[in-house]
């Protein structure tokens, strides 16, 4: 089961937004403003899977609680949405800047709520199948000082990043930050699904099969993406690289207010906020260096 806590000052917001997820497997548990919803959330800290947020209530606003559950490590893999009416650019950068990764306009139609709670909710178990596998992984990683890497399907993308983690303090965001990195390498990288197609494919529920039907061209046989890891005396350096034509990253270093309201492109700024110490993409942008300081057990600069 999954367990939603939805959070809004108006009682028929509560119904609608009840009304729009309603499904077999979920439980709802209401809270009418964020004083009420943090009470909640300190009682039973692992209770909720997801958290529904409006940005203004009384008492203590959306901004005000999303700020103490980002704070709060026994929170680190609760995904937050914030739904607001509050969506100019200023507020959205705002909400952004206090950790709302998941933003959706008001008033909104079923279909996007459940695309973003979905979304969502697939990030949440991907983080734990994760944080399963770092728990299967040898203590003989710690040995590996250098070493150069190949890959081209997403599962083993997923596990690589596990096990490199591994290495590293903090390893359950290591291993979000550079299994995006690595994902990205192949989807855009190798088999050229950009933002707009990709965001189509999601919707549709075909990303899989359309990665795994441009796996099985010919031409992609002898193409991989690669990454390599050195280790220094005080942080681990990772390189991914791909043999694409690259594409524009500047703008998704940070989640742009005019992003905030789609399904996808935020996991590059997650990883560049959550996951590594600096983060540099060279060239045409089929090259990212990611560091991890070893001394440090929170980012330190996303400054190179």
């Amino acid at each position: 089961m999954t367990e939603l806590l939805v959070v809004d000052d108006e009682p028929l917001n509560l119904e609608i937004i009840a009304d729009f997820l309603q499904a077999p497997e979920r439980i709802f548990t209401f809270a009418q403003d964020g004083q009420e919803a943090w009470d909640r959330l300190q009682a039973e800290p692992s209770r909720f899977d997801l958290l529904i947020l409006d940005r203004r209530m009384p008492r203590m606003d959306g901004i005000e609680l999303l700020e103490r559950v980002v704070r709060d490590p026994r929170f680190e893999d609760l995904p937050v949405i914030m739904q607001t009416v509050a969506s100019s650019p200023e507020e959205v950068a705002q909400g952004l800047s206090a950790g709302a990764w998941y933003y959706l306009a008001k008033p909104y139609q079923a279909e996007a709520l459940q695309r973003i709670v979905n979304a969502a909710l697939l990030d949440r178990r991907n983080r734990h199948a994760l944080r399963q596998l770092q728990r299967e992984i040898s203590s003989t990683w710690g040995l590996l000082q250098e070493g150069r890497f190949r890959f081209r399907e997403p599962r083993h993308a997923s596990l690589l990043a596990v096990q490199l983690a591994d290495l590293c303090p903090r390893a359950s965001l290591v291993a979000m930050g550079l299994s995006e990195l690595m994902i990205n390498a192949i989807e855009h990288g190798l088999l050229g699904i950009g933002y707009e197609e990709k965001g189509r494919l999601l919707a549709q529920d075909a990303l899989t099969d359309e990665i795994e039907r441009r796996l099985a061209r010919p031409e992609q046989a002898s193409r991989w993406a690669e990454l390599w890891l050195r280790r220094e005396a005080e942080r681990i350096c990772f390189t991914v690289c791909d043999h694409g034509p690259g594409f524009d990253w500047a703008p998704y270093l940070e989640l742009a207010p005019e992003r905030a309201f789609h399904h996808h492109g935020r996991g590059i700024a997650m990883a560049r906020q959550l996951a590594f110490s600096a983060l540099d993409y060279q060239g045409r942008g089929n090259v990212v260096q990611a560091w991890v300081s070893l001394n440090e057990s929170t980012p330190e600069s996303n400054d190179d």
